[in-house]
């Protein structure tokens, strides 16, 4: 699978087999996702990887909780603005009706959209899940460099023939995930990335992207 193909085939899948993913593949995925950019090279990710066991234990107590109507963990970073100016708003609320769309699910069905939302615990079905910590003392520029990370990570996953979805719901659960993987104090936990090959049942919509257009200006004179 050539580049081109890793960027453009690549998407948040939310429906995977159950079928292993072999930590051979995982390691080899992650020694080479270590070559991402950085700035000075201070490689800032911090990456625990579960699999088995350990994460299904994980899936069982997150969903609990929030079956259960727990509150959410105090976020330690801003997921959205409070507000979201044009057009990242239209582009958000775009988002959230295709893939409703694709699950045959309304607006007003408010226990369906719980239960699709419940389903980011369970990682969507999938067999293996990556969590990504960042030290709380370091700033912006280095959180763009954990996703040029992350980035280089789910390129990768598609050069094995896998799917994967960043998620950034489990700092939703952060304290929940910290029982699991007793991270040393000072790291903020990012995202978790569901990880493994997926189940073409599932529905989805392939949400679109903006025109070049808008989103690149070229500058040749």
């Amino acid at each position: 699978m050539d580049v081109y193909e890793a960027v453009t085939s690549r998407r948040s899948v939310r429906g995977f087999k159950d079928k292993p993913v072999a930590r051979e593949t995982l390691e080899r995925v992650l020694s080479a996702a270590a070559w991402s950019p950085s700035g000075s090279n201070i490689q800032p990710w911090n990456t625990y990887v579960m699999t088995g066991a350990s994460l299904a234990e994980l899936k069982t107590s997150a969903i609990e909780r929030v079956a259960h109507g727990d509150p959410w963990d105090k976020r330690q970073y801003e997921m959205y603005p409070a507000a979201l100016k044009s057009p990242y708003g239209e582009r958000r609320s775009a988002f959230g009706r295709e893939r409703y769309s694709a699950l045959g699910i309304t607006r007003e069905d408010w226990e369906a959209r719980q239960r699709a939302a419940i389903a980011n615990w369970n990682c969507f079905g999938a067999p293996a899940a990556l969590f990504c910590y960042i030290d709380r003392d370091l700033g912006p520029p280095q959180w763009a460099d954990v996703g040029m990370y992350l980035q280089t990570v789910m390129l990768l996953l598609r050069a094995e023939g896998l799917h994967s979805c960043p998620q950034m719901a489990w700092s939703q659960v952060r304290e929940t995930v910290a029982e699991a993987l007793s991270p040393p104090d000072g790291l903020i936990l990012f995202c978790g990335m569901s990880i493994g090959y997926e189940d073409p049942a599932v529905s989805f919509a392939r949400t679109g992207r903006a025109p070049l257009a808008e989103t690149v200006t070229f500058v040749d004179e």
